[in-house]
């Protein structure tokens, strides 16, 4: 919101960015010359930065993607046995049953 007030009240996140842009914008532009508007992109980059987190986005994807491929190159120690996993431990344990059920 360009007022500056957000839903809760108080200021948006992203408004004190919005009043970095305006306030580049100001000082670098004239009504004879536009030129200036490049000086202010890096501002409005961060601003759109702040509205679409869009940068934030590719970077967590990159982060997991680059996880999962170490994770697949390097298998764990401790990873339980396909046996242990198909049968959770349960299956051919009769006698830790008996001694639960108190049978001889």
């Amino acid at each position: 919101m360009a007022s500056g007030y957000g839903l809760s009240g108080g200021p948006s996140r992203c408004f004190p960015f919005w009043q970095e842009v305006l306030a580049c914008y100001v000082v670098n532009t004239s009504t004879e010359s536009d030129a200036g508007k490049r000086v202010c992109a890096p501002v409005l980059e961060d601003y759109y930065e702040c509205l679409h987190h869009k940068k934030e986005h590719a970077r967590t994807m990159a982060i997991q993607a680059a996880y999962h491929k170490a994770e697949q190159v390097n298998p764990r120690d401790d990873a339980p046995k396909a046996g242990v996993v198909r049968n959770l431990g349960l299956l051919d344990k009769e006698e830790d049953t008996k001694k639960v059920l108190g049978m001889k």
